[in-house]
């Protein structure tokens, strides 16, 4: 390891290339994912394959790594293992086990927000008849808007209850705008920046395409919600503003989200949320700065890949000759 760079841990890092790329930016990566073909693994400085979540031997798996390269922090890019992290003895910039399970369960969810006097729109199990239609039924566990459908009646909640073969909940179908808003916290909980973003297209529940606004209540929304749940390294919050019932908050993520670009690209020089958490885990005390980015910026995301060999190493080579083309300046005429 470069004796010059702290070490940061990244888990489940799957196809999250641009996160571990920007980490690799300022710290010495470790990428930790079961499958040889994670794409992001090619992005970090050592990728190493553990055992499952659900193994024994995942944390003991991951103090290992920690004391071998002297890691300061744990960083993981999907829900899986949240409330592991968050009950284990290492340096995870996670909330506590107890909020990670109550966010990866969207019916507990709503409960959690709704006793801390945030807006969460009207939700029920299947077996009870929600306050009005139409509804969603969506699964209370998972992400990527899997088994996701919209009914217009009663009859319809229940062939969709039916057809998801997983535990369900039932919510108010939000109307109007919908947005994210992607929070960092510190390890003592405080929030220390909320950067709000539309949501103009999304596909398999990750925005691609959006822009960072600045907006005062979605600011003041993300930070009651993340001061209320304790959040401690990224978070995303999902919402609709329902022109019938105003803010109602759909979806609780605390980790970093589909569209990351958007922070990225809207934070000032020097507060990218991954550099934020380097210098957290060096010991440096970051102060709040919530609010403060650079508002419309607009990101379109697109899909890429990498060429590996017989021996799955990277091969370098790119389908363009001389890898990624400039930007062109094709912007539209004013």
């Amino acid at each position: 390891m470069d004796a010059r760079r702290l070490a940061v841990v990244l888990t489940g890092v799957g196809k999250r290339y641009d996160i571990v790329s920007a980490f690799s930016a300022h710290a010495f990566t470790i990428a930790v994912d079961p499958s040889p073909l994670a794409p992001a693994r090619y992005a970090a400085d050592v990728a190493l394959v553990p055992p499952r979540i659900d193994d024994p031997g995942y944390v003991p798996f991951l103090q290992a790594v920690v004391a071998k390269y002297d890691a300061r922090a744990v960083v993981p890019l999907t829900d899986l293992d949240l409330e592991i992290l968050g009950a284990a003895d290492l340096p995870a910039f996670v909330p506590s086990a107890e909020v990670a399970r109550a966010t990866y369960d969207k019916y507990e969810a709503h409960h959690l927000l709704l006793r801390h006097g945030l807006p969460s729109p009207p939700t029920c199990l299947p077996e009870e008849e929600p306050e009005s239609y139409p509804v969603m039924v969506k699964p209370r566990q998972g992400s990527g808007a899997r088994s996701i459908h919209p009914a217009g009646d009663r009859e319809e909640k229940d062939f969709f209850v039916r057809y998801v073969k997983e535990p369900v909940m039932v919510q108010r179908l939000m109307g109007g705008p919908e947005f994210s808003m992607d929070l960092l916290g510190d390890l003592d909980g405080r929030i220390l920046n909320v950067i709000p973003r539309t949501m103009i297209e999304s596909r398999g529940g990750e925005s691609i395409k959006g822009t960072v606004i600045a907006d005062p209540e979605l600011i003041e929304l993300g930070r009651s919600v993340g001061a209320a749940l304790g959040v401690r390294g990224p978070c995303t919050v999902q919402a609709f503003r329902d022109p019938e019932i105003g803010l109602g908050i759909t979806d609780v993520n605390t980790r970093f989200g589909g569209a990351f670009a958007a922070p990225m690209y809207a934070a000032r020089p020097g507060r990218t949320y991954p550099e934020l958490i380097v210098r957290m885990a060096a010991g440096e005390r970051i102060e709040p700065h919530v609010g403060d980015f650079r508002e419309g910026i607009t990101f379109s995301r697109w899909y890429w890949q990498i060429e590996l060999d017989r021996d799955l190493r990277p091969t370098g080579r790119d389908i363009l000759p001389d890898g990624f083309r400039p930007p062109r300046d094709n912007a539209p005429p004013a």
